[in-house]
């Protein structure tokens, strides 16, 4: 009998179960190799080893798979970023200061958004894809980030340590402030404006710049 490590890569398998983010992760493979723009369904499907109408069955079109990705991506970096803020037992924090724990939690998740390999080849390769999402609607990916601070906001008001007002309104203009500071932070420095640069100091700023708005 052969083993399945022997048979060629890219060989449909038809008893074999291919999960959703199986099939994510071959699309993650091929616009990290290619670009967006030149990656279709079919060299997805042969990446993950499975039928064109298996891809189909899912996603009409390489733009319905990009936007699953794309949240997906985005989810799990800023998950993990709230994860690493909230949990370090090293981490100077003040848990009793909700206004400095949201920050802390913005920072980190635009740090993670910023480093997110997909998101840079993206910029580098494809930037109009995030054209939408910036200008014209929000995205899942958004709305996640949305949900996580309007809920520490409510908390932090809830607190007394976050002024009044609207909370939806409140995080919807923090989101929006932060778009820059993920994005175009390299634009910002003197000399060399590379996306891998350190925007240390912009990241100081911006923690102030939502201190100074949300304080009571």
């Amino acid at each position: 009998m052969t083993s399945d490590r022997h048979k060629p890569a890219g060989k449909v398998t038809p008893t074999r179960a291919v999960s959703e983010d199986e099939l994510l992760d071959a699309a993650r493979e091929a616009i990290l190799a290619v670009g967006w723009s030149r990656t279709t369904l079919t060299d997805v499907a042969r990446r993950a080893g499975v039928s064109r109408m298996t891809l189909y069955r899912k996603w009409p079109d390489m733009k319905a798979l990009l936007a699953d990705l794309m949240t997906r991506e985005w989810t799990e970096s800023i998950g993990a970023s709230i994860g690493e803020t909230t949990n370090d037992p090293d981490d100077p924090v003040d848990r009793s200061n909700p206004l400095k724990l949201l920050v802390d939690t913005m920072v980190a998740m635009i740090q993670a958004v910023r480093k997110n390999e997909l998101l840079g080849r993206i910029v580098d390769v494809d930037p109009e894809l995030l054209l939408p999402y910036l200008l014209n609607r929000r995205g899942r990916s958004q709305e996640f980030v949305l949900g996580i601070v309007g809920t520490q906001i409510r908390a932090g008001q809830k607190a007394g340590a976050i002024r009044k007002g609207a909370p939806e309104l409140l995080a919807r203009s923090v989101v929006l402030a932060a778009h820059g500071f993920a994005l175009s932070a390299h634009t910002m420095l003197d000399g060399v404006q590379d996306r891998g640069a350190d925007v240390t100091a912009l990241d100081q700023e911006l923690s102030e710049l939502i201190e100074r708005y949300l304080r009571p």
